[in-house]
């Protein structure tokens, strides 16, 4: 699975700058939803050793790979299963939350769901930065959607729309902050931040 992402989705390219574009400081507490194999957790501790970062995703097998490369890195990481639009955390805890390459497995009303339980857990002016499939930029990367757009929930991700429905959940401050050309089509990184109280 990893050397498929490495091969395909120009994966250490986009999840480093996911990694810079959220800033991690020392003392926050953060978390990698969806985090798969947990190559972008273990990217994030790794960049800020200091940081308390977390990892969830709802696949159980996927996640044994995740706690083995942990292992393998000598980092305590917590990595639970879980589901995205049902987060199994209190209001306001995290000061981040990551998400790579998770929205595009959700149906629409899931990822409202996700988007509204994000906001929730994440602390006053906490962010939340999402890489995940985005509105084609060209005939290319239209052309390569197509093939996503057969096997998985992409219909609101190819229209652009997920910064749309951050903006519904409640966050401020959504701006696009970097494009990547897949084999799969376009891949777009944006944040959002919850207001300030």
């Amino acid at each position: 699975f990893d050397f498929v992402m490495r091969l395909t989705m120009r994966e250490s390219t986009f999840k480093r700058r996911l990694v810079w574009e959220a800033r991690l400081q020392s003392n926050s507490r953060v978390l990698d939803l969806g985090c798969g194999t947990a190559t972008l957790t273990i990217l994030a501790k790794r960049a800020s050793p200091m940081v308390t970062i977390l990892g969830m995703d709802g696949d159980s097998e996927v996640l044994k790979i995740a706690r083995a490369k942990a292992v393998a890195l000598d980092l305590a990481i917590p990595l639970v299963r879980g589901m995205s639009f049902e987060l199994p955390y209190p209001s306001g805890c995290f000061d981040r939350v990551l998400s790579s390459l998770l929205f595009h497995h959700l149906t629409r009303e899931n990822k409202v769901r996700t988007f509204n339980e994000v906001f929730r857990v994440l602390r006053p002016g906490g962010v939340l930065l999402v890489a995940d499939f985005g509105k084609p930029g060209n005939a290319l990367m239209r052309l390569l959607s197509l093939v996503g757009q057969r096997f998985e929930e992409t219909s609101e991700n190819l229209k652009g729309l997920l910064p749309y429905m951050a903006q519904d959940a409640g966050f401020q401050q959504v701006q696009e902050y970097a494009r990547y050309t897949t084999l799969f089509g376009g891949l777009v990184i944006f944040g959002a931040r919850k207001p300030p109280e």
